[in-house]
């Protein structure tokens, strides 16, 4: 273990905040469920959350040598670097390495996202040299935005529409570049330093709502963890090695699984009957709900998603998808989800 991964809080000693573990998790097994956004006051331990996860990533196999990190399996969207080595008959070689969180700053211009095309150099040479950015490091990765409701919509727009499309596309003067961005986008935000457009919500696959704990042994066992952590780093997190080994098993196992399955017409229709029940617009509820339950089973190291699957990923679907009123708080029932299953 590295000694960046050593000074981290472990993932597997953070204390309750289940549902935000969840997403995080089962975004990692589906990176196709499409990212999470996490909702809390501060000191819920959003970031450390977040950048905790790093400890349990899996490894993934990338082009070596390559600053996009080509996925060599995907057979086409690769980067301008290795589609001319492919052609010219230069064989690819292949390396493993653990994915990462990378980090977003908040004061990033959208040039330091996107990456720069030097204008000047294709000019004068007629090649294009190309800049890389954030979107560029994120291929193959999580990317975390803290405080993602204070970025400006348009950049906030960039990076989904990367997300969505797993390219970034950069044009300038006339002059394009593109290269593949395939990345797990978590954001976390404090509501009360303002909310995201509905528009922009709508785009996060999941979203879940943090609160502090209100248990006095649960805050108590808060607050001794972080202690012991902040006096010897490297002992503490020695000791939840075990866990971090076992939850890092569990990812690979789970995304084993869901390779080798698919989701059943029951599912699907238990997903349209839950998003019909609780009006939702378009079909990107539904879609998300199904390929979130059937991470969720796998990462329980089921092959079949069901009705329970359905409740604990339900809620992180819907609640930043439902209708409000301006000014009114968003709160997701779980009572009438419960009935609302009992029904299919």
């Amino acid at each position: 273990m590295s000694k960046e991964k050593q000074m981290l809080f472990p993932f597997a000693a953070i204390v309750g905040q289940e549902q935000m573990k969840t997403a995080l998790l089962l975004n990692v097994v589906d990176p196709g469920i499409g990212g999470v956004l996490i909702k809390g006051e501060k000191g819920t331990a959003k970031s450390t959350t977040v950048r905790s996860l790093a400890q349990v990533l899996p490894e993934v196999e990338h082009v070596k040598g390559c600053i996009y990190h080509c996925d060599p399996k995907s057979g086409k969207g690769y980067c301008p670097n290795c589609a001319e080595a492919l052609a010219s008959g230069v064989k690819l070689e292949v390396e493993r390495s653990p994915m990462r969180v990378v980090e977003l700053p908040l004061s990033a211009t959208e040039d330091r996202i996107a990456g720069t095309l030097d204008i000047e150099h294709v000019l004068q040479t007629g090649k294009k040299k190309f800049e890389p950015g954030v979107l560029a490091q994120a291929n193959g990765n999580l990317l975390y935005v803290d405080e993602v409701n204070l970025l400006e919509d348009h950049m906030v727009d960039l990076l989904l529409d990367a997300a969505a499309m797993g390219v970034n596309y950069v044009e300038r003067e006339g002059i394009s570049f593109e290269h593949p961005s395939k990345f797990i986008l978590v954001g976390s935000m404090n509501p009360e330093e303002g909310e995201i457009r509905p528009q922009l919500l709508d785009r996060f696959g999941l979203c879940v709502e943090i609160h502090g704990e209100k248990d006095h042994s649960t805050r108590a066992e808060i607050v001794s963890r972080r202690l012991a952590f902040d006096a010897d780093p490297k002992g503490f997190t020695e000791a939840y090695a075990e866990e971090t080994k076992k939850l890092k098993d569990s990812i690979l196992e789970a995304r084993k699984i869901l390779s080798r399955t698919s989701a059943d017409k029951e599912l699907i229709s238990m997903a349209s009957h839950v998003a019909l029940y609780f009006e939702m617009e378009g079909h990107r509820a539904d879609i998300t709900m199904v390929r979130a339950a059937k991470a969720n089973a796998a990462l329980n190291g089921r092959e079949t998603a069901g009705r329970e699957d359905i409740a604990v990923v339900a809620p992180m679907v819907m609640i930043h998808r439902m209708k409000r009123k301006p000014f009114e708080e968003t709160k997701f029932d779980i009572g009438e989800l419960r009935v609302c299953l009992q029904d299919i």
